[in-house]
């Protein structure tokens, strides 16, 4: 079943390489950002996206984030946390070459627990990138309850999930 407006978001527990402005370079412990504790008292975006590094998400939907963090952050947003089925390794390396630096929580969902909990997994074995993947969404959660809900119709694309999408939401 699929959360929609209104459900408390799942808890799960994401992995992600906290960045560190003194030695950007360097891939520290990963630490664990647990959904429901780290979104308590929080106004969250989550921005799902199907893998790092993919053309769709590397030009069209991750780099609006990136430039418009002040906007969204001074809308009241405490935290923008991109997640995909790749692991923590990859999403921080992602977040690296896309000049993140520490604004976005780049969290990995490997083993797939965020799609299987929120029902926004998607199966992209018959493309080579497997069956525990997210399709493409927005959420806006607000201490806990989901406020906001966009699904991408079309995963290659972003014409709902974008941050101009967030912007709008909030």
């Amino acid at each position: 079943m699929t959360i929609k407006v209104g459900d408390e978001f799942p808890q799960v527990q994401l992995k992600y390489i906290p960045f560190d402005k003194e030695n950007p370079d360097a891939c520290t412990s990963p630490q664990v950002l647990d959904t429901k504790r780290d979104f308590a008292g929080k106004k969250v975006a989550v921005v799902g996206v199907p893998g790092a590094f993919s053309p769709t998400c590397s030009v069209k939907h991750l780099p609006a984030f990136v430039s418009k963090i002040n906007e969204i952050k001074s809308k009241g947003v405490d935290l923008v946390v991109c997640v995909s089925g790749n692991d923590f390794f990859v999403m921080s390396a992602w977040g690296k070459s896309e000049g993140v630096q520490g604004n976005i929580i780049m969290a990995g969902d490997a083993n797939g627990e965020l799609g299987r909990a929120t029902g926004l997994s998607l199966d992209l074995s018959k493309v080579a990138l497997g069956p525990v993947r997210l399709t493409r969404f927005l959420a806006i959660v607000d201490n806990g309850k989901v406020t906001h809900l966009s699904v991408e119709p079309d995963p290659t694309d972003v014409t709902v999930t974008g941050a101009d999408n967030l912007l709008a939401a909030l």
